[in-house]
């Protein structure tokens, strides 16, 4: 932390800009080496100025110079942005020239590590921003800003001091039982507690579905077996020739994915070999694929052929996806029904037809209606969004058992304390209040090297 970093922060290829910053105590001092304009030691903070970049007597390029002086910069360094026209041997020149004069190549995510070891932001917030990189619908967007913006952070903090205050009364009780005037702790108190905080994270838990729908998407998989359509609808559904469609059985052998953006979310679709007994080596490794796809998926698509009666792998499929969330598609509507629809009672059906992009719409409909996707866009983005979080909180739900358990076994007030006092680290951790060296290599790695 004491050395000065640097790093190109904007993608490597061929634009009008590129943006290499520099962080750290030295920061301005070694720019200004290599800067001729003016004095940057001298200039004002948060200030741009005009200039070139010079290796000895050599002009490399005509530059912009960002100035930030510590502490109101992201890593709350001193912070310098060197603005050069874009192109990968400038930049790359550039970035040279400061490692040959005192700077070193910053590691993945070292920049966002540093504004969090230097308590700019948390690590609640440190993970919003790679949310904000990655992010590929405006819902997406949202919900990382919210958690950028701390709404996450405080989320877990409120939590926190819940936990202080029932802790608070049980060591005052312990510590000052002569005091008539102090409110005496019952465990019938603590069970009530205990419940209303045990509600408080399981809401979190269960709105952690939407969060990853927010902020992943929908992953879509579309099932049945060969040549009842699957890949036309994959097509229809992205707009796109993306899989190759022909009336032969067993066309698609692998895996085709594709993804839109599909009411402010993210739809992420996958096209599995047509599910049967097959002899063909390279087919069945499909068929075991398209059945492992079925299981990680949030969203199953079932597509069966309006003009064939159902046989036994049909039924078969319909078994294995019934707990799932799922649509059945007939497709082939524009063929004579053959189907038999009693079989497919309590089930979500739309009927396609996908030479016309008949249902089309209302299958796009289902699934908007399935998922809940306009009630979503209206939330307020109070949300736990990765699985890091997610099992921390899963962790002191299971502290809370142990607590539940100990208050049935009638265990003194001071040792349920102890666990009460593990969810309040437990929670720390998930904004970085607590946290183990090896965990933030493991996260900041994550990021890319410029952030």
């Amino acid at each position: 932390m004491n050395d000065t970093i640097c790093a190109i922060s904007t993608s490597l290829g061929v634009s009008a800009i590129s943006i290499i910053r520099v962080s750290g105590k030295d920061a301005i001092d070694v720019v200004n080496k290599i800067f001729e304009g003016k004095d940057l030691t001298k200039v004002l903070s948060h200030t741009i100025n005009y200039g070139h970049i010079v290796d000895k007597e050599e002009i490399i390029d005509e530059v912009l110079v960002s100035v930030m002086r510590a502490p109101k910069t992201f890593t709350k360094e001193d912070v310098v942005e060197i603005n050069v026209h874009g192109g990968i041997a400038t930049t790359n020149k550039v970035l040279e020239i400061l490692l040959n004069n005192g700077c070193r190549l910053a590691e993945p995510g070292e920049f966002t590590k540093r504004a969090f070891l230097n308590g700019r932001i948390d690590l609640m917030e440190a993970e919003a921003v790679m949310d904000l990189i990655n992010g590929k619908t405006e819902e997406a967007r949202k919900l990382a800003i919210a958690n950028l913006n701390g709404k996450g952070s405080n989320l877990i903090r409120n939590l926190r001091e819940e936990l202080v205050n029932i802790i608070s009364n049980i060591e005052v009780n312990i510590d000052y039982p002569e005091y008539n005037d102090i409110y005496e702790v019952t465990v019938n108190d603590l069970k009530y507690k205990i419940s209303k905080f045990r509600e408080s994270l399981e809401k979190i838990v269960k709105e952690y579905d939407d969060a990853k729908i927010i902020k992943d998407g929908i992953n879509t998989v579309i099932v049945g077996r060969p040549n009842v359509g699957k890949s036309s609808i994959l097509n229809k559904l992205l707009d796109d020739d993306k899989a190759i469609v022909t009336d032969i059985p067993g066309t698609t052998r692998d895996i085709v994915e594709g993804s839109i953006s599909f009411n402010g979310f993210m739809l992420n679709i996958i096209d599995t070999a047509g599910i049967r007994e097959t002899s063909d080596v390279v087919e069945k490794i499909g068929v075991e694929k398209s059945l492992e796809k079925i299981k990680e998926a949030d969203l199953v698509l079932v597509v069966l052929n309006n003009n064939e009666e159902l046989n036994d792998m049909d039924k078969e499929i319909l078994e294995k996806t019934k707990e799932k969330t799922s649509i059945i598609v007939i497709n082939k509507k524009d063929l004579d029904k053959k189907i038999d629809d009693s079989y497919l009672k309590n089930r979500e059906i739309v009927y396609t037809d996908t030479v016309s992009s008949l249902g089309i719409k209302d299958l796009k409909d289902k699934i908007n209606d399935l998922f809940n996707l306009e009630k979503l866009k209206q939330s307020d983005y109070n949300y736990i969004t990765n699985t890091r979080q997610i099992s921390k909180i899963k962790e002191c739900l299971s502290k809370l058992d142990d607590i539940d358990k100990g208050m049935d076994n009638e265990l003194p007030l001071d040792i349920l304390e102890i666990d009460l006092k593990g969810i309040w680290d437990t929670l720390g951790e998930i904004i970085g209040e607590s946290y183990q060296e090896e965990l933030l290599d493991q996260l900041f790695s994550k990021f890319c090297v410029g952030k």
